[in-house]
């Protein structure tokens, strides 16, 4: 069972980072690669505890559906999202925000999952999709993090 775990300091308050983080429509912005649309659930905005979004995305050339719910959320220091149904046999995804002083957030963001199949997901995970989840998930953070600096930064001014 992988565990993707990303850090990344971001120049703006832990207020502004989680709202980015569960904003819907940042969401769809930073996964525009994999055409990711909300298409039922919450659909834009800002998700909420004990919502649910579902998906729809392009990954390896299929198309597919994975619906979420917000488990755990304690704004603006973390929140919890957890697969309901879609191509995993499970996943949480934790997102934690700390301040650090000087309008500064450190992101820490943990992915842990478990590909469906066995032994077959197993080495799927060893081949390819460990690594490819890895890298889907720091690009969209680094999008997030650009988005919440330059929002930041226009507040500012």
């Amino acid at each position: 069972m992988p565990v993707i775990r990303s850090e990344l300091v971001i120049a703006a308050p832990r207020h502004i980072c989680f709202d980015a983080a569960r904003s819907i429509d940042l969401h769809m912005e930073s996964t525009s690669k994999t055409k990711e649309k909300a298409i039922a659930g919450v659909t834009g905005g800002l998700i909420e505890r004990g919502e649910s979004v579902t998906w729809e995305a392009v990954h390896f050339g299929i198309k597919q559906r994975l619906t979420a719910v917000i488990t755990e959320m304690e704004e603006p220091s973390y929140f919890v999202d957890e697969m309901v149904s879609g191509a995993f046999k499970r996943f949480r995804h934790e997102h934690q925000f700390f301040p650090l002083g000087d309008n500064q957030t450190r992101m820490i963001d943990t992915f842990d999952y478990e590909s469906p199949l066995g032994v077959l997901g197993k080495i799927a995970d060893w081949l390819f999709l460990e690594t490819y989840m890895a890298r889907f998930l720091i690009e969209r953070n680094l999008y997030l993090k650009r988005v919440a600096e330059e929002q930041f930064r226009r507040l500012q001014e």
